[in-house]
């Protein structure tokens, strides 16, 4: 353990380094300042460590898929560019945290650099033989859950269903931002507990207690989940680190200027879009096996301001959804 990355002055001899830089600066609910910000910008220091002495055979790199478009994609322009110039050649997929088992729709960049090996090999691997899932709206299904941002109603992607939205860390203030979740079959609505968002980052639940018992406020554990990377997506993987397979993906030339797809790979002068998924495994979780706690009713507040947003914005949403909110904020007065 080292408290402060900027003051690390080199690296062991390892196989692999893995870093989620912060996306603080990259996420579309973040500050936007891109891959140069005070926190994203971050990432330089893997790069002069790589440049340290001992250069590792891996590196695994984590963040949000904001980043494939935030200033027409320079964060991704910014790696590839440093990793070429060290000899690596980089592969990167989005992938959604529910193709691994857990009911939470968290959509991240994997990318690998590989000094000798093809990280093809490990990332392109794997897909779903009926990828995807379904969150379109409409006629809401009445054994479904659906999860959402009662943060959100203006503009978003809080929706999901048989799944919640990104867990997120919260706010600067340590204030927690859990989703919420509508139960048609009993018009239910409320915010899972934390134990249960745990469950939903692939942690065992109390995985955040000691936090506890240093003395930190239970915003801090939201923080801790929210900023995780999926334990399942991890496992995923490494897995294929340990146990490389055959790429299944067809790959094309991707020209100067293009945007960057969902899945990608290069290395020295060559790049290449890959038709791969965001579901490189077959689950299909489901969010009500997770709810093993019950839900904190939706506070009054929180309810009539998200009516209020989404009355007057242009996002769409499950037939009845908007009339069970306005009758569980009666039910609350």
């Amino acid at each position: 353990l080292h408290g402060d990355v900027r003051t690390l002055e080199g690296l062991p001899e390892v196989d692999l380094v893995a870093a989620g830089f912060p996306c603080t600066d990259l996420s579309q609910a973040g500050r936007k300042q891109g891959i140069g910000g005070q926190h994203s910008g971050l990432v330089d220091q893997v790069f002069r460590l790589l440049d340290s002495g001992h250069r590792p055979r891996h590196v695994l790199l984590e963040n949000v898929s904001y980043m494939l478009r935030l200033d027409r994609g320079a964060a991704m322009n910014f790696l590839v560019s440093e990793f070429e110039s060290r000899g690596y050649t980089w592969a990167y997929r989005v992938v959604d945290a529910r193709s691994f088992g857990v009911p939470q729709r968290r959509q991240r960049v994997m990318m690998l650099a590989s000094l000798a090996d093809d990280p093809r090999s490990v990332l392109f691997a794997d897909e779903a033989t009926t990828p995807g899932f379904d969150d379109t709206i409409g006629v809401p299904d009445p054994e479904a859950v659906y999860g959402f941002y009662w943060t959100e109603g203006l503009r978003g992607l809080g929706w999901a269903k048989n799944s919640v939205p990104t867990i997120k860390g919260g706010s600067g203030l340590g204030i927690p931002s859990p989703p919420a979740v509508w139960i048609p079959a009993t018009g239910e609505v409320g915010t899972p507990q934390l134990e249960d968002a745990e469950r939903m980052q692939g942690f065992p639940v109390d995985w955040t207690y000691p936090a506890v018992d240093a003395g930190f406020r239970v915003g801090e554990r939201w923080k801790m989940v929210g900023n995780a990377v999926c334990v399942n997506m991890s496992e995923w993987v490494g897995s294929r680190l340990l146990s490389p397979g055959q790429t299944t993906c067809a790959s094309s030339p991707l020209e100067s200027g293009s945007r960057w797809p969902m899945a990608a790979w290069g290395r020295q002068g060559e790049r290449y879009a890959v038709d791969a998924s965001m579901y490189p495994i077959d689950s299909r979780p489901n969010l009500s096996k997770f709810l093993t706690m019950p839900l904190r009713p939706l506070s009054a507040k929180a309810t009539a301001g998200f009516l209020s947003r989404a009355r007057r914005g242009n996002l769409r949403f499950a037939d009845g959804f908007l009339a069970a909110l306005d009758s569980h904020l009666q039910s609350l007065n």
